[in-house]
C-alpha cells in the first residue's frame, strides 16, 4: 500500500471475562450495520481498495476475461413436474436466469416460453428466484422470491398455463421451498417470526422455525400451524409428501447436524392426521427417498459411515436395500423404475440405477466433475441430470430410468459468442503420510518445469463435498496460466460420515493442518512456492482461509477469505449461526471455548507479524455469515499487519451470502479476487 488504511475507531473498553480470560473486542462497533459509522466505514473502506486495484495492470485482463466468461449462453438442469417441462436459461446478457416451460420435453428444446423473468422483479438485478414448486393439479407455479441476496423468502404464484400472476403472497419464510397437498389446496412452508428480522442488514439470531400450511387464496393471518418447537430455536424442519400422496414426510434437524428425526403425518379429508414417529431421536442421518408399499426407502449412515439405503417399516425397523459400498452416497432418488443413486468415489461422481428392489445395479457413464442438479421423480422414467467441469458450468443429460440410455441436451443453450475455455489437465494427488487428496488443474500446454503460482481451494466442514466442478473464477485463472488446487478436507462430505467427524467440533483443528499440508505439499514437489500460492474459500471456506493464515503466515503469498466466519466466539449471536454448533461447538461450553479461541481467526492476529497479501469479501445484506465477521477481522488486520503486503476489504452493497448476485456483480468480483492473487503472486496473464 501507498497510503495508510483507512482510520477504524478502536474502543479499548470493550473487554469480556469468558471462562476466566479476557477478550478484547475494540471493533464491537462493527457489529452494528446500520449506524453512520460502520456505513461510514464500509464507504471508506471500499475506496481505499478500489485506489489500489485500480492500480493493478492485472486487473482490466480478468475484467474482461470474466465479463466474456459471464457472457456466454448457458442453461440449467431440465425438471418435469405436475405435465409440465422447465428450465433456467440465459443469454449470456441477463443478470438473472429466466425460466421457461413446455408441455413437453421436445418443446422445451424447442424454446418453450417464458414463465418468469426474475430480471423484471428489481431494477438493480439483486433480487433472484431461489425455488419453485408446482402444484399436483398443474395449475399454481410457487415461486420463492430472495431479496438482495437475502435468505429471507417471499412466495408467489403464477397460472402456469397463462403465466398470469395469482394475487396470494406468503413472507416471512426460510429455508424452504412451497410443498404442495396432494389436492393442490394449500402447501406447507417454514415461517419464521417477524421478531427475528429487522430493518436493513439483519443481524439479530434467529428463532426457531415454524411449520405452516397456507390455503390458496386465503390471508397469510389464517395460516396453520402445524408443528414447532419453540423450546429449541435451532431445530428446522423439512417437509415432503410421499410419492403415494399419503403421507406428509418432516424432517427434524438440530442445526447443520446431518443426524435426524423422521415423522409421518397420515394424510386425510380432513387435512393431517396425528404424526407417527419412525425415528424420534438425533442418531443418525437418515432421509426418506419414496415408498415402497407400506415400507419407506431411506438413505441413512446408521451403522455405514458412506451410506446405504435400507427400507424401513413405521416403527423404525431397518433392512439392507443397497448395502454401504466403496462410494459415498449423496442422493438417492425415486424413479419410475426404481432409484437413481448418486454417490462419490475418491471426490468424483457416479450415477446409477437400481431397480426398486435393490437389485439389477447399472452405472450411468455421464462425465463430469460435479453435479450441479439431479431431478427425478417415482412418478416419472426420464431423469434429468446436470454436470459440470471446472471450466463449463453445466452439460444436461436425459438419462432412460429403465433402460440406462442416455443423450446430453445441448439444445437446451442458445448459440452465441462468449469465452471459449482453455484445455485442461486434471490430476489426482494425495499428500503423503496425511491421506489429504486433492486435484492439481492446469492448463494442458503449461508444464512443471519450473513453480507457477497457484490458487488453493478448500472448505473442509458440515459433509459438504468439495468437487473438481464449475466456479466462475476458475477457467480464468486457468486461461491466464495459473494452476489450481482443490482440496479433499477432512470436515467435508467426499469419504462419508468418519471423515466429517474427523473434522468438526474438537477435531477442527485437523481441517487446518490438511490445508497447510496440502500447501507444504505443493512446495515439496516444486508445483509453486510460498511466494506464488494464494488461498481461497467462502463462508466455512472463509473461515478456513483465516484461520490457515494466522497459523502460517509464513507458507502464503495471498489470502482471499470470502464471507467467512471469523469470530468464533460470537458467531452464536447473530442470525442462523447458532444452527453451526453441530461442527464449531458453542463458546458457551467450557471446553468447546478453549477448541475455538485456539483457532478463531480475529483472535489470532498479532502485531508486529507480516501476513499475506489479504482481499477479504463480503457483502452488506449477508444474513447468514454477517458482514461483521469480516469487518471485525480486516480492521484488526489492518492494525497489526507488518510490512507493506496490502490487506483490504472489499464489501458488495445489495447483495448477500453470494446466492442470486447479479452476473455482473460475479464477473467484477472475481476480476477482483483474480487480479489481486495474480500481482502478488506474479502470474501476468498472457
Amino acid at each position: 500500500m501507498t497510503s495508510e488504511y483507512p482510520e477504524s475507531r478502536r474502543d479499548e473498553s470493550v473487554v469480556e471475562t469468558l471462562h476466566g480470560r479476557e477478550i478484547a473486542d475494540p471493533y464491537r462497533w462493527l457489529e452494528d450495520p446500520d449506524s453512520t459509522e460502520t456505513k461510514d466505514w464500509v464507504r471508506r473502506q471500499n475506496e481505499a481498495t478500489e485506489t489500489e486495484l485500480s492500480s493493478y495492470p492485472e486487473r482490466e485482463w480478468f475484467q474482461q476475461t470474466m465479463t466474456a466468461i459471464l457472457a456466454r449462453p448457458r442453461a440449467g438442469v431440465p425438471a418435469q413436474e405436475s405435465g409440465w417441462f422447465f428450465v433456467g436459461r440465459n443469454d449470456g446478457t441477463q443478470a438473472q436466469d429466466v425460466v421457461f416451460v413446455a408441455d413437453s420435453l421436445q418443446g422445451l428444446l424447442d424454446g418453450g416460453r417464458v414463465l418468469i423473468d426474475p430480471n423484471k422483479l428489481s431494477e438493480d438485478g439483486t433480487d433472484s428466484l431461489g425455488s419453485y414448486t408446482v402444484s399436483p393439479d398443474g395449475r399454481y407455479f410457487a415461486y420463492g422470491v430472495n431479496e438482495s441476496g437475502s435468505d429471507w423468502i417471499t412466495f408467489r404464484l403464477l397460472e402456469v398455463a397463462t403465466g398470469a400472476e395469482v394475487d396470494d403472497v406468503v413472507t416471512q419464510a426460510k429455508f424452504c421451498e412451497a410443498t404442495w397437498l396432494p389436492d393442490s389446496s394449500a402447501y406447507l412452508y417454514l415461517h419464521y417470526p417477524a421478531s427475528g428480522r429487522s430493518e436493513g442488514t439483519e443481524t439479530k439470531a434467529l428463532g426457531g422455525g415454524q411449520l405452516k400450511l397456507h390455503k390458496v387464496g386465503t390471508p397469510q393471518e389464517d395460516d396453520q400451524l402445524i408443528l414447532s418447537f419453540p423450546e429449541n430455536d435451532r431445530i428446522f424442519i423439512g417437509p415432503e409428501v410421499s410419492d403415494d400422496d399419503r403421507y406428509l414426510v418432516v424432517t427434524i434437524s438440530e442445526g447443520t447436524d446431518p443426524a435426524a428425526r423422521l415423522w409421518l403425518y397420515p394424510i386425510t379429508d380432513g387435512g393431517l392426521g396425528e404424526p407417527i414417529k419412525v425415528i424420534d431421536e438425533f442418531r443418525d442421518e437418515s432421509a426418506f427417498v419414496r415408498m415402497s408399499g407400506d415400507r419407506l426407502v431411506l438413505r441413512t449412515d446408521r451403522d455405514a459411515s458412506r451410506g446405504r439405503v435400507v427400507t424401513s417399516d413405521l416403527e423404525g425397523t431397518f433392512t439392507d436395500l443397497i448395502p454401504e459400498g466403496e462410494g459415498a452416497l449423496q442422493s438417492v432418488s425415486g424413479t419410475a423404475a426404481g432409484l437413481a443413486v448418486l454417490s462419490l468415489i475418491d471426490a468424483q461422481p457416479v450415477l446409477s440405477l437400481y431397480d426398486l428392489d435393490g437389485g439389477n445395479p447399472r452405472v450411468v457413464p455421464v462425465p463430469g466433475g460435479g453435479v450441479v442438479g439431479l431431478n427425478a421423480s417415482p412418478k416419472h422414467n426420464e431423469v434429468f441430470v446436470g454436470l459440470s467441469s471446472t471450466t463449463d458450468p453445466t452439460v444436461s443429460y436425459v438419462v432412460s430410468a429403465a433402460s440406462g440410455e442416455f443423450r446430453a441436451l445441448p439444445e437446451l443453450v442458445t448459440a452465441g459468442a462468449g469465452f471459449t475455455s482453455p484445455e485442461i489437465t486434471v490430476t489426482r494427488r494425495v499428500e503423503p503420510g496425511r491421506e489429504v487428496p486433492y486435484f492439481l488443474i492446469s492448463r494442458a500446454d503449461l508444464t512443471f518445469d519450473q513453480p507457477r503460482p497457484t490458487l488453493m481451494w478448500g472448505y473442509g466442514g458440515f459433509r459438504i463435498p468439495v468437487l473438481a466442478d464449475y466456479r466462475p473464477g476458475w477457467p480464468a485463472w486457468l486461461a491466464a496460466g495459473g494452476v489450481l488446487v482443490i482440496t479433499n478436507l477432512r470436515g467435508g462430505g467426499e469419504y462419508g460420515s468418519s471423515w466429517h467427524d474427523e473434522g468438526r467440533l474438537a477435531n477442527k483443528q485437523n481441517v487446518f493442518d490438511d490445508f497447510i499440508a496440502v500447501g507444504e505439499h505443493l512446495q515439496k514437489t516444486k508445483v509453486t512456492t510460498p511466494q506464488q500460492l494464494a488461498i481461497h474459500g467462502r463462508s466455512n471456506g472463509g473461515l478456513l482461509v483465516g484461520a490457515v493464515m494466522t497459523q502460517r503466515p509464513d507458507l502464503f503469498a495471498v489470502a482471499l477469505p470470502g464471507v467467512g466466519v471469523m469470530d468464533m466466539l460470537r458467531f452464536h449471536l447473530f442470525t442462523v449461526g447458532a444452527a453451526w454448533a453441530s461442527d464449531f461447538g458453542l463458546p458457551d461450553d467450557a471446553a468447546q471455548f478453549e477448541d475455538l479461541v485456539a483457532y478463531s481467526p480475529l483472535h489470532n492476529l498479532h502485531a508486529g507479524t507480516s501476513y499475506p497479501a489479504t482481499l477479504a469479501v463480503t457483502g452488506d445484506h449477508d444474513d447468514r455469515v454477517v458482514p461483521l465477521h469480516s469487518h471485525k477481522f480486516m480492521a484488526t488486520l489492518q492494525h497489526v499487519q507488518a510490512g507493506d503486503r496490502p490487506v483490504l476489504s472489499r464489501i458488495e452493497v445489495n447483495t448477500g451470502h453470494g446466492f442470486g448476485k447479479p452476473a455482473a456483480m460475479v464477473a467484477s468480483e472475481w476480476a477482483d479476487l483474480l487480479a489481486f492473487a495474480a500481482h502478488h503472486t506474479g502470474l501476468r496473464p498472457q
